[in-house]
């Protein structure tokens, strides 16, 4: 049977004691830690049963970075549970009860890190004190053991008998934690609470999603920037299965009893479209990019020192100019939402990567009461960020707003690529001075973005390491619609400061990773300016992946490196090539991340190797193309993307140093084009400018 909040709470009340803690993942102050009075309060909380069980509910998205996995373990390990004890379900969203219920910015762990400590150790104490009270001894002699208290006499008690008890003591203002030498289920292999439902089939994705009474929608959008004058559709209403046809906001769409019925009676559809202006090309965003980089009305980022007086004194110049198209977030289940709008309320179901955003947004567009709208959250398929924009949400709150009826809307292929939101194109120009020691005395950099807002990280390295430095960007707003892609700005950033750092180090004549543990050592004993990185974790990551790299001897292996800060974490690689038959090919990436405490050892893994993957195949393959505001390509017979067997072996390392945990969805990626495109170049000696490489 489907666990549903209904039959969660008919299920707990079949136990003679239930122990419902309430607590706020986001706050993590004893005042939050309430006892719920019902067993199935909604909100961010644990329940224990009278056999022991525990269920927990996770209040983030799950899209595949483990985080429905991970804020359970820090739970159940300050909880000192048998993680076989742990039952996790996925909350919907809650706004009375939960903040910050998205999956975006790979800041989830790093932001509830307290809280999920905090309500573990909280339940645990007070299973102690109920274990006290009940032998008349004091709580200081007893101690806990996979969801047993256990008695300075030999006494053993089961969380499951106290929790009457223990629900009744008031919540302890102050909590001890774990040592981490105790620790059981942190930092170990924990498999994805998930997986076994995955590989049987059992979840419901977005797509899956079927609600009593719902009909069917294509929806087919104008290329960007052109306007529907007209469609005819008298036709289409006549063939089978066909409900409605309707338009709204530049948008026609197709209703249906099946997506097969409607797909047939798309190809029948026709659409007129005009514009005032031409529509955007290629051509169009190139000549963007060059009237950018001339143009005198810049955004000042950053400036430290005179740069024009120190890059007119420098012995040495380097410049380089570096590209990269729009892409496609391409997740493997393309968008869709499903909405049924009805007077008085209104019910939402699909995958979101922010549903509290996108209640907010069919709010204001329905022009209804918050709380009258209810979001089920599904399973994804994918997302990589595309799913932070609400648009497909929007359309089908819309649509069933106009038809009267429940309605899942489902994007083709063709409309997720071709109508998409993508990963801003953008264009840096870099430019370096060196003086007679090879030490660099300036740093330049302007950032042309096409709706990328600031295209620069105007305080992450190498500055604070250089005395003379000027960032500046230029944001050219197109009709293109774009968003954030995995790590946004620094997955191209990332490739073209470190691409841009070896060719100056080449100039200069030091070692690639040499020369940034000087800068490095610079910034340590005497910064410039403000920095948003901690410059020995930044070093030790970089120390590390020379060793297990054994960077420079490998006799016949020619090496890449690269080092990226980003979501507060360090990740150095380096990448290895060798030439076969006159190509040259990735065989090995070494990476080693600093991220704070790693929570679960093989979802880090997985998603350190996950994000070196992806940023090796959009690097090396992906790009689209447009001609009059229309993209191409948009399908996977011709949209490159990396295959099975051009995935190198990669070895990840994470650096132990107990430090509260950062972001790691995301921090992989960026460093990842810049460690192969340098270890390219050091096999062949080309170097490259432009994504994609090939």
């Amino acid at each position: 049977m489907k666990t549903t909040r209904r039959n969660f709470i008919q299920q707990t009340a079949l136990f003679t004691s239930v122990f419902t803690l309430g607590f706020d993942w986001f706050e993590s102050k004893g005042a939050a830690m309430a006892i719920a009075n019902e067993p199935g309060r909604f909100n961010a909380f644990l329940s224990i049963d009278a056999l022991g069980k525990i269920r927990l509910y996770s209040p983030n998205p799950e899209i595949g970075q483990g985080i429905k996995t991970a804020f359970p373990v820090v739970v159940a390990e300050e909880l000192d549970v048998d993680w076989r004890q742990v039952e996790v379900l996925q909350a919907n969203l809650d706004t009375q009860n939960f903040e910050r219920q998205l999956t975006g910015g790979s800041g989830a762990l790093k932001h509830s890190w307290e809280r999920l400590r905090k309500a573990g150790a909280s339940v645990r104490q007070m299973m102690v004190q109920a274990a006290a009270n009940q032998w008349k001894v004091d709580a200081s002699t007893c101690k806990t053991s996979k969801g047993f208290v256990l008695g300075p006499s030999g006494q053993k008690a089961s969380y499951g008998s106290l929790a009457a008890e223990a629900a009744k003591l008031p919540v302890p203002a102050t909590v001890t934690y774990k040592d981490r030498k105790d620790y059981q289920i942190i930092g170990t292999r924990v498999r994805g609470v998930d997986n076994k439902s995955i590989v049987t089939g059992k979840p419901v994705f977005g797509i899956d999603v079927r609600k009593p009474g719902m009909v069917f929608a294509q929806i087919v959008r104008p290329p960007f920037g052109a306007t529907l004058k007209s469609f005819s559709a008298e036709d289409v209403k006549k063939m089978p299965g066909i409900i409605d046809v309707v338009s709204f906001k530049n948008k026609v769409a197709i209703v249906g009893t099946s997506t097969y019925e409607i797909m047939q009676a798309r190809q029948n559809l026709t659409c007129s479209y005009g514009s005032e202006a031409p529509l955007e090309g290629n051509d169009t965003h190139q000549a963007w990019f060059d009237a950018g980089m001339k143009s005198d009305k810049a955004t000042l980022q950053r400036k430290d020192g005179d740069f024009a007086k120190a890059i007119s004194e420098a012995t040495k110049v380097i410049e380089a100019t570096y590209e990269c198209p729009f892409i496609s977030h391409s997740p493997m289940e393309p968008m869709n939402f499903f909405a049924d709008v009805k007077p008085g309320s209104v019910l939402l179901a699909g995958p979101t990567q922010v549903p509290q955003p996108a209640q907010k947004a069919i709010a204001t567009l329905l022009g209804v009461p918050e709380n009258t709208i209810q979001v089920e959250l599904t399973k994804m398929g994918g997302g990589f960020g595309r799913r932070l924009s609400n648009d497909f949400a929007l359309e089908a709150a819309e649509l069933s707003s106009i038809i009267k009826m429940p309605v899942l809307v489902m994007w083709t292929r063709e409309d997720d690529m071709g109508g998409g939101t993508y990963r801003p194109a953008v264009r840096y120009h870099f430019k370096a001075g060196i003086d007679a020691k090879g030490n660099i005395t300036a740093f330049y950099l302007r950032g042309v973005g096409l709706n990328a807002g600031n295209s620069t990280r105007q305080d992450n390295f190498p500055v604070g390491a250089i005395d003379h430095v000027l960032i500046e960007s230029v944001d050219q707003k197109s009709a293109v619609t774009t968003g954030p892609w995995r790590a946004p700005i620094t997955n191209f950033l990332g490739f073209a400061e470190q691409a841009f750092l070896d060719e100056v180090a080449e100039a200069a004549g030091k070692d690639p990773i040499q020369m940034r543990l000087d800068l490095l050592a610079r910034v340590k004993s005497n910064p410039v300016g403000k920095i948003t990185y901690e410059p020995d974790r930044f070093a030790e990551v970089i120390k590390q992946v020379a060793e297990k790299s054994q960077w420079k001897k490998k006799p016949g292996v020619h090496q890449g490196f690269s080092v990226y800060f980003s979501h507060f974490s360090y990740v150095a690689q380096v990448a290895e090539v060798q030439v076969k038959n006159g190509k040259a090919q990735v065989t090995q990436v070494t990476a080693v991340t600093d991220c704070g405490e790693v929570i679960n050892l093989s979802g880090a893994e997985n998603q350190v190797k996950g994000a070196i993957i992806d940023g090796m195949g959009h690097a090396m393959f992906a790009k689209l193309n447009f001609q009059a505001g229309v993209t191409s390509p948009t399908n996977f017979n011709a949209y490159r993307m990396i295959r099975g067997n051009e995935v190198p072996k990669i070895d990840a390392y994470f650096v132990d140093n107990g430090i509260s945990p950062t972001g790691l969805g995301e921090p992989a990626l960026p460093p990842t084009g810049g460690s192969i495109a340098n270890a390219i170049y050091a096999a062949t000696k080309k170097r490259f400018y432009k994504q994609p490489f090939y």
